[in-house]
């Protein structure tokens, strides 16, 4: 081999020019790295006629192998020893090459975890390398990794709304010094991808899966793998060290290529991430604790309790082999957030059901699922005739208050309020809601210890605003007094918080719109167009089209009997009427904000509520935000009034003792003529102008900016009312610019027989 090395020329012009090796009679090519190694030492096939081999025999009559000779192309022979080295030769270089080849081509990860050790597969041993990329980490190392893809039924022409099944892996590996709590890590999914399952981990912003997550893509959570230790704690495990979650979907729009996310990263609190490093099929990122982050001291063992909108704690109160009693407890912590009638779901992920429940009740009690389930099978001797309820995603509702001295069912505090939870700015008492039940477990978790909460929390009510809630995160356990009244205190076994915080409402997807009204003005801007949302049905309405401004009077009749004051109303102020009227707000509750006067030292303003819907309001409150004119607010007449010291320009409103009850659409006074009416409240609200100076009240400075009805924020008009009877700039001046120049004219040459 040294001696093939010295005397043979070699050139590199490229990874493979290492096995080319020029003789003295010809070039022999490199072979592919796709050919097998057999292939290597075989002679090659000549389209010429073969040539006979000249040998040279030892005493046992074979070819020796320092004189045999290989005729390979017309005029060369190569000895048998070279021939040797050259393939050795070859087989070196080859195998650099298939080096070189995957150190530039995606790292593969092996099912159940890749990286060293994992913890996956038949055979350990068999596990890929992991890439440098992961050695050089010191940090939080993500990795997401394209498996299959595969066309599904229905098979159509065009590429665009053909479904492809595909598969991927997302790995998640903490090569940092400090443990990784309830990691959290965003998948920016970008080919109208459904998410079907998730291995290893839990949508967090999803209610549901399958689920639509091609768009804003989706946040996934670790379960029950939620807390990654370090290799210095584990002494290098890397089942502890790491979680590796399968997806599996469907995906759209993309005819070739593999369906890779625009982005991964790590959306824990304190880290920060760099944009990932892209391959065909992988990607990857390490992410590093951000030095300007500046967390919160605390000394406890568990993550520290998160500040949200609303929180939620599930305690273990009790906990034995096969069961345990759990609480639940929900605080309003928003200054304006509220429920009522509030439903609350979750997801059992380890089939989980339902024994009995004190201060709540679930809106379906079945036990079939349980009987007929695995559980079922496991408790064959059980009573599931008492079982409250077996649905993997129940929907718990609060009592009626008529059930809170119930001895069985009842006697809680804070529970049976009928679902409704006031913010704190209004009652600090019914900001808290509780309510107990027994849960009964399923193998392999039939141990004291083996605690896992439900997933995928949402809560919603009947007219509030929408909150978005994150995953379970183990918190230290709650305190709580001691039951005997001693001055002690008692824990829960376990604690876990859920953090929901509020998202204001998409455009069309508000429940409250508020229309604009003035004394200048003879018209009334209404509610948007389809401001609640439009029916799925094929439409016979227009739902871009701007709303029809509407006589004031037109404000107290539902919407289907606003059609013909509509029309009439544009008749007689000329204006045109589109063929396809614009579709109704379909609003519950709309307000109606009324600029009154406009004098030297002052103005008011009358605010009307509408409540549209047949079930009532009661403890309902209003806020307004105002921008140039909240430092004049002066009072409030009908209801009560108050400026908010924590929100920016808000005045709060609610009902006065005894009219805080904001009643239901009813009948007319002739039901069969007469159209249905709202349930109504007015007042009046007084404004002075010594500290708005410059306040131009007939310019939009007299209308909110923002109004919160029940905690929902409702959507408002898109223009202000236009003062009556004005015309365009300047166009007002030209017929009287005419009528002078005629009159001069006139008066100029009458002046000329004087």
């Amino acid at each position: 081999m040294v001696f093939l090395l010295h005397s043979l020329p070699i050139f590199l012009p490229n990874p493979l020019s290492c096995c080319r090796v020029k003789f003295s009679h010809g070039t022999i090519p490199s072979p592919s790295p796709s050919l097998p190694i057999s292939s290597l030492s075989s002679t090659p096939t000549l389209p010429e006629k073969s040539i006979p081999t000249k040998h040279k025999t030892d005493n046992f009559g074979s070819p020796t192998a320092a004189t045999q000779e290989i005729n390979t192309l017309p005029g060369m022979k190569i000895p048998g020893k070279v021939l040797s080295s050259f393939v050795l030769l070859l087989l070196f270089c080859s195998s650099n090459y298939i080096i070189q080849l995957c150190s530039a081509q995606d790292y593969e990860f092996s099912p159940a975890g890749g990286g060293r050790g994992g913890g996956g597969g038949d055979d350990p041993d068999a596990a890929a390398a992991p890439p440098p990329a992961q050695d050089a980490c010191n940090g939080i190392f993500v990795t997401y990794t394209f498996t299959s893809r595969e066309k599904t039924y229905p098979l159509v022409k065009n590429a665009t709304a053909q479904g492809w099944a595909f598969k991927s892996q997302l790995l998640v590996l903490n090569a940092g010094r400090e443990e990784l709590k309830s990691w959290k890590v965003y998948v920016g999914f970008q080919y109208n991808e459904i998410l079907v399952s998730a291995d290893g981990a839990t949508a967090v912003d999803v209610e549901d899966l399958p689920a639509v997550v091609g768009k804003n893509g989706t946040i996934l959570a670790g379960y029950p793998m939620t807390d990654l230790k370090t290799a210095i704690d584990t002494a290098g495990d890397f089942t502890q060290m790491q979680a590796t979650v399968g997806l599996t979907g469907t995906q759209f729009g993309l005819k070739k290529g593999h369906p890779m996310p625009k982005t991964i990263r790590l959306v824990n609190d304190g880290y920060k991430c760099p944009a990932p490093t892209r391959h065909s099929t992988t990607m990857h990122i390490c992410c590093h604790k951000d030095p300007k982050y500046k967390a919160k001291v605390t000394k406890t063992k568990f993550l520290p309790r998160q500040y949200g909108d609303l929180s939620m704690t599930y305690d273990i109160l009790k906990a034995y082999a096969g069961n345990y009693q759990a609480q639940v407890t929900i605080d309003n912590l928003h200054p304006l957030g509220r429920l009522d009638h509030w439903n609350l779901t979750w997801e059992w992920m380890r089939g989980e059901f339902i024994y009995d429940m004190r201060g709540a009740f679930p809106h379906k009690k079945d036990s079939s699922e349980c009987i007929y389930g695995a559980q079922g099978q496991y408790y064959q001797d059980f009573d599931f005739t008492s079982v409250v309820n077996c649905q993997r995603r129940p929907v718990i509702a609060d009592l009626p208050k008529e059930l809170a001295n119930d001895d069985k069912v009842g006697k809680l505090p804070y529970c049976c309020r009928n679902g409704s939870i006031l913010p704190t700015t209004m009652n600090e008492t019914d900001a808290r809601s509780i309510f107990q039940l027994t849960v009964y477990k399923m193998p392999p978790d039939m141990n004291r210890t083996a605690l896992y909460p439900p997933q995928r929390w949402n809560i919603n009510g009947v007219l509030n605003p929408k909150y978005k809630c994150g995953p379970p995160i183990r918190v230290d356990p709650t305190q709580f007094p001691d039951p005997s009244g001693i001055a002690a205190t008692t824990s829960a076994v376990a604690s876990w918080q859920i953090t929901c915080n509020i998202t204001r409402p998409k455009p069309k997807e508000s429940r409250c719109c508020v229309s604009f009204s003035a004394y200048y003005a003879d018209s009334v801007v209404p509610c948007n167009t389809c401001a609640c949302g439009c029916d799925d049905e094929p439409p016979t309405c227009d739902q871009n089209a701007s709303p029809l401004p509407l006589p004031p009077e037109a404000l107290l009749v539902p919407f289907a009997n606003r059609t013909t004051k509509a029309k009439a109303w544009a008749a007689i102020k000329h204006r045109t009427v589109p063929k396809r009227l614009p579709c109704p707000d379909n609003c519950g509750v709309s307000i109606n904000w009324h600029v009154d006067t406009d004098y030297k030292t002052g103005w008011t303003a009358r605010m009307t509520l509408f409540n549209w819907r047949e079930d009532p309001f009661e403890d309902w409150f209003a806020a307004i935000q105002m921008k140039k004119a909240f430092p004049g607010y002066e009072n409030v007449y009908s209801f009560n009034g108050t400026k908010m010291a924590g929100v920016k320009n808000t005045i709060l409103f609610q009902g006065l003792k005894g009219l805080n009850f904001l009643v239901g659409e009813v009948n007319g006074t002739h039901p069969d003529s007469d159209p249905r009416v709202p349930g109504k409240q007015q007042s009046v609200i007084s404004f002075l102008k010594k500290h708005t100076h410059g306040i131009n009240i007939a310019g939009g400075d007299g209308f909110p900016s923002k109004v919160i009805f029940n905690g929902e924020e409702c959507a408002l008009p898109r223009q202000f009312p236009k003062r009556s009877g004005v015309s365009r700039p300047g166009a007002g001046f030209l017929p009287a610019i005419v009528v002078a120049v005629v009159t001069f004219v006139l008066m100029a040459d009458r002046f000329q027989y004087w």
